[in-house]
């Protein structure tokens, strides 16, 4: 449960990023902020660049002893050495994904803004619930997680909950103090200097 004013924070990869370059940028990032976790997002369906992509982090991060998932892609965190698996469709494949990967592995469930989903997520045996986009987004169809429900969530539920999606410095302020942890990717790596991005994103506690 968040239960002080200093949550951890997420790393996500962008959708897409040049392998030649990107790792070096992420390291920066790692070597200077404190990261939980990092979540390998990628669009692509392209199993090689996938799968190469996912050795050179995972070599950046176990380094750094961060674990890393991957999203959605279940049979590729045995193969590739990963952590767990960020999922995207709630609750519904949690307890089939646990039983595929056993016990250690790190279970993560995308839950929109859903209560509901998030509570099932939970029972189902998620590591923990992610709600979101918290912020103004035009993707998607404009749902909101608002702050609220994460107040709700931290008072109520054991489950560590995750706060992403168009994270703003005056969204980081409301949501610390009831979120377990921050996920932040596209809010940084649009910048030249990711990781003076996140600092600032993030206020005085970097």
């Amino acid at each position: 449960m968040a239960d002080q004013d200093k949550p951890q924070l997420y790393l996500i990869t962008p959708p897409t990023f040049d392998l030649e370059t990107f790792p070096d940028r992420i390291a920066r990032v790692l070597d200077d902020h404190e990261i939980a976790c990092l979540r390998l997002s990628l669009a692509t369906s392209d199993e090689d660049f996938v799968a190469r992509a996912a050795d050179a982090l995972r070599e950046i991060a176990h380094r750094r002893d961060v674990p890393i998932v991957i999203e959605r892609h279940v049979l590729l965190v045995e193969r590739l050495g990963l952590d767990g698996v960020h999922l995207t469709d709630g609750a519904r494949s949690v307890r089939k994904v646990r039983k595929d990967l056993g016990g250690d592995a790190i279970i993560g469930a995308f839950c929109g803004s859903s209560r509901h989903e998030g509570l099932s997520a939970g029972e189902a045996g998620a590591d923990y619930v992610a709600f979101g986009p918290v912020g103004a987004s035009p993707l998607g169809d404009g749902t909101r997680a608002e702050t609220d429900l994460f107040a709700w969530w931290s008072e109520m539920i054991e489950v560590p909950v995750v706060a992403e999606g168009a994270l703003t410095p005056e969204l980081v302020a409301a949501l610390a103090p009831v979120a377990d942890f921050l996920a932040i990717g596209e809010e940084i790596w649009c910048d030249e200097e990711p990781s003076g991005a996140l600092r600032a994103l993030i206020g005085n506690w970097a």
